[in-house]
């Protein structure tokens, strides 16, 4: 959940390190710290951002041309300057980072105490880098033997990189179920937590696999495995820019993004609509799509703002595909003792395809038998490569903590399996299929006239933004949008909200809405439609107010509504594409007004990959 960053070569590390850890904040983290290897290894760390490191290091030495460093989301103890990464072993052998959670480490930290080891931080971190050292001290091996000896002791989740007073000029590498992305560059190599801080010196890149172990001089890479089997370095070429990662003119970056999703969503069904917009194809998942269309279950797991769109992907699939869909927290899916069939399909959904509890989720559900498939939208990701077929999502690099264009995206695709999957199935004729897929293509062209709103949703906002709870309602496909909704503006403004299928209101939330509680509908025409406008009648007789996101031109709802925001006309399965964005816009225009970090939100991580 962490970020690392690391650099050997000719050039000066210090300031590749430092900008490497700015690349890397939107990951979330609490402290920061990095080491340097000149005669001896110089650390400094310190809670706060990298702008407290950098005024904590300033006058220092900082040479050397190489390093390591660290943005640490605490796990094992508390944030604070001690607990920060790099940790030293306590004769000073080793300085190591680490992202990732031992989970043996009480049982492993007690064998070092009683061998006379002390310990000066909480984390398991600390308990590890000691581990290689006492194997590396007893055993006189070198130190990449110590490396894999000491991990083949360690249960748990790690992308490491380490370096070893005694072997000057050397790093050593490790990953196991955390990213490490190596950059390939002149006589120099970079290593980080994913390629954001590698492209501005080379497009090349090697993904690290699990149980890898990589050593690196300035001229060398030699990659193995923990058991010392050589591995073939597989070099690609990363589709990512400078542009991508910068926020350019606007204040946030979920700002731009909210504003990427025009194209953020074509890009997603670009290629994969013919011209004449008359088919999809989608070529990631022509392999398993006679397992696909003879499913009888399909399961969507997923975390987060994911987990809204396989949501979105259920009402879907089972509208036009008429499969059985059963949508699961992958943290609560991998824990219970589920039953899958050979015949199932598991789709997994993942902004960053390294999601923790998503992983394991797949490789038990592939144990079982059962065929999976991939959503995610970063290219040489761990989920990829765990899945039998797959989807990328296009969406191009998501710096924001709170997801937006990935979660169009994601229902994007879904969108585009479900009408694929009803139409090989026999189930959606040729004029409903061809409706649906243009339909689809005039979602970027209507989200930019939402978008031409933002200057009025943000006046609505100034109204709400010192409310302490908020409830969201939907029904249908709309549903997991409410959720969608009510997250976000949980996570980046800190108020509480509840997304609640609208029916459910009467079964309890309705004690909760009285003169301040702000009520936001989704109320576009459907099926549900006069349904959903008897919600409407039930908050305002409890004198609720309401926010109603409405199809234009909708006179009954605003005669009733406190506030409409107005979104096109469409079909009611491309509707939650279109729905979304102004509760994207609300939270962002609220949360701003609140003082609140946006991109980084108070406790939350870009990427989950611990449990």
């Amino acid at each position: 959940m962490c970020g690392i960053v690391a650099y050997v070569g000719d050039k000066k590390a210090y300031p590749i390190l430092i900008k490497g850890l700015q690349r890397l904040e939107y990951r979330g983290y609490d402290s920061a710290g990095v080491a340097l290897m000149t005669s001896g290894t110089h650390t400094y760390k310190c809670l706060g951002k990298v702008k407290d490191l950098q005024d904590h290091a300033d006058g220092n030495i900082l040479d050397g041309s190489i390093g390591i460093g660290h943005t640490r989301w605490a796990t094992h103890g508390e944030p604070n300057d001690i607990n920060a990464h790099p940790h030293t072993s306590m004769n000073g052998k080793f300085t190591l980072v680490h992202n990732g959670i031992i989970e043996n480490y009480a049982h492993l930290k007690k064998e070092l105490i009683n061998r006379g080891y002390a310990f000066q931080s909480e984390t398991d971190t600390e308990v590890l880098v000691n581990l290689i050292e006492n194997i590396y001290l007893e055993k006189k091996v070198d130190a990449e033997i110590a490396v894999r000896l000491a991990l083949s002791k360690v249960i748990g989740a790690y992308g490491l990189v380490i370096s070893c007073t005694d072997e000057k000029g050397k790093l050593i590498a490790a990953r196991k179920g955390s990213p490490l992305v190596i950059g390939v560059g002149d006589q120099e190599y970079y290593l980080a937590s994913d390629a954001s801080p590698i492209v501005e010196y080379t497009d090349q890149v090697i993904y690290m696999n699990d149980e890898d172990v990589a050593i690196l001089t300035k001229d060398d890479l030699v990659l193995k495995n923990i058991q010392n089997d050589s591995q073939k370095p597989k070099i690609q070429k990363v589709e990512l820019s400078i542009e991508d990662i910068d926020k350019g003119d606007y204040d946030h970056f979920m700002l731009k993004e909210i504003y990427e999703q025009p194209n953020s969503i074509s890009d997603t069904f670009r290629g994969r609509i013919s011209i004449d917009k008359t088919n999809i194809f989608l070529g990631g998942i022509i392999d398993v799509m006679p397992k696909l269309t003879q499913a009888k279950r399909i399961i969507i797991v997923a975390c987060g703002t994911s987990w809204h769109a396989g949501m979105v992907g259920e009402y879907l699939f089972e509208e036009y595909a008429r499969i059985p869909v059963e949508v699961e927290y992958a943290s609560e899916f991998r824990y219970r003792n589920p039953v899958i069939n050979s015949d199932d399909v598991l789709i997994a959904i993942s902004q960053s395809g390294e999601t923790a509890d998503t992983l394991a989720a797949i490789k038990m559900a592939k144990e079982q038998g059962a065929t999976i498939i991939g959503i995610c939208n970063v290219v040489g990701s761990s989920i990829p490569r765990e899945t039998h077929a797959g989807v990328y999502t296009h969406a191009g690099p998501e710096i924001g903590v709170a997801s937006t264009k990935a979660f169009s995206s994601q229902v994007t695709v879904l969108t585009m399996m479900a009408f694929m999957l009803g139409r090989k199935r026999g189930l959606l004729y040729d004029e409903l299929y061809k409706e649906l897929i243009h339909e689809l293509t005039l979602v970027p062209e209507k989200i930019q006239t939402i978008l031409k709103s933002a200057d009025y949703i943000k006046g609505i906002a100034e109204l709400y933004k010192d409310a302490t709870n908020s409830l969201y309602l939907g029904r249908g496909y709309l549903f997991p949008v409410a959720l969608e909704g009510a997250l976000k503006l949980k996570e980046i403004s800190y108020i509480h909200a509840e997304g609640y299928p609208a029916a459910e209101m009467k079964h309890g939330p309705i004690a909760l809405i009285d003169e301040n509680m702000p009520v936001f509908v989704l109320a576009t025409k459907d099926k549900s439609y006069e349904k959903i406008v008897s919600n409407i009648q039930e908050v305002k007789a409890r004198n609720g107010k309401v926010i109603a996101v409405v199809t234009k031109g909708d006179e009954t709802i605003k005669k009733m509504a406190d506030h409409v925001i107005e979104v096109p006309d469409s079909h009611e399965a491309i509707a939650p594409l279109l729905t979304v964005v102004p509760l994207q816009i609300i939270s962002y225009y609220i949360a701003v007004m609140r003082g609140c970090d946006v991109d980084q939100p108070r406790n939350l991580a870009k990427s989950v990959t611990v449990e």
